[in-house]
């Protein structure tokens, strides 16, 4: 189910007084961004451009066009950069894919049950995470977008396969487990 808009980049909290962004870049290029000028928000209203990008502590630094103060600087705080899927090379093979494709896939269990379909991926600093809203209702599940976890995703198929394991369970630890 892919999108026409993909989410490169992620703008953070202000990093000093003069206008500059902490920025959280969603792929191995940081520099790219700045080829792919200009980005958009999420519904294509506004666009920006990187003027400066410089590597940060597990961040990049960025000052974009327009924003000379730390108060316009805050006001960007959480919005997402993105370009059009359009504006961005076709994967090297089949097995490659964008996170935006994964949204909407049909999750399965190993053994080919419904599991539920994934809402959103999520990196909040470390690996990457799939939400996934379960078949039955209930609260959505996150699960590590790792192997063992998530043994093959079939984009073209529409699915991915989950080995949710304890991941998915929503017993309580037991009193002891935090006694070690």
């Amino acid at each position: 189910m892919p999108t026409d808009r993909i989410l490169l980049a992620r703008i953070g909290a202000p990093h000093g007084v003069k206008g500059e962004v902490r920025l959280f870049v969603f792929g191995e290029d940081a520099e790219a961004l700045r080829r792919y000028s200009p980005l958009t928000d999420e519904a294509g209203k506004r666009t920006f451009r990187i003027t400066a990008l410089r590597p940060g502590k597990e961040h990049f630094v960025a000052r974009l066009e327009g924003v000379d103060t730390r108060e316009a600087a805050e006001a960007l705080t959480n919005v997402g950069l993105h370009v059009t899927r359009e504006q961005l090379p076709p994967p090297d093979n089949e097995d490659d894919f964008y996170h935006a494709d994964l949204i909407g896939l049909a999750a399965v269990s190993l053994d080919g049950t419904p599991f539920g379909r994934i809402v959103a991926v999520h990196n909040f600093g470390a690996d990457d995470i799939l939400e996934i809203a379960p078949t039955e209702k209930g609260k959505t599940l996150m699960l590590p977008f790792t192997k063992a976890v998530v043994p093959a995703v079939d984009v073209k198929g529409g699915t991915v396969t989950v080995d949710p394991a304890e991941w998915a369970s929503e017993d309580e630890p037991p009193p002891e487990a935090d006694k070690a």
